[in-house]
């Protein structure tokens, strides 16, 4: 009787242990594309100069990749590195279900990756990459491209 319970306690913990890698294993290999609407972009720096330091912040609006239905939100801030040329950024997407933040470079001029580091609910242990390209020359619409390992 008391092997018998413990086989049973031992199965338990099993299939609660495979229940928990259950999400990590069905975002393997995924990608997400969503669109952001720059609406809400500010610089502060005291003045109009484009300078190293200015800090650019943001809260904006997330569509699906068609940019038809609103899907999300997101926020974030970057550091002006390098002037005319790039930013280094942080910033979490809020999507049904979680969020999925990312850090890495903004290029003024055209497609980046930066590192996923994290995520919450349904991406929660999130890792991989997000690729950002520019939607539109006036740098109005972005496509984020999540590529979840």
């Amino acid at each position: 009787m008391q092997i018998r319970k413990h086989r049973l306690v031992l199965f338990a913990v099993t299939a609660i242990l495979a229940a928990a890698a259950l999400p990590a294993a069905a975002m393997a290999a995924t990608t997400i594309h969503v669109v952001e609407r720059a609406t809400t972009d500010a610089v502060t720096n005291g003045s109009k100069q484009d300078k190293a330091g200015n800090v650019l912040t943001w809260h904006n609006k997330i569509y699906d990749a068609a940019n038809k239905k609103r899907i999300g939100r997101d926020a974030g801030y970057c550091v002006r590195i390098v002037v005319g040329k790039s930013w280094e950024c942080s910033w979490t997407t809020y999507l049904e279900g979680g969020s999925i933040s990312v850090q890495g470079p903004f290029s003024d001029k055209g497609s980046t990756d930066l590192a996923i580091t994290g995520g919450t609910g349904v991406y929660t242990g999130a890792s991989g990459m997000m690729t950002l390209n520019y939607r539109n020359k006036k740098g109005t619409a972005f496509d984020f491209i999540f590529h979840l390992q």
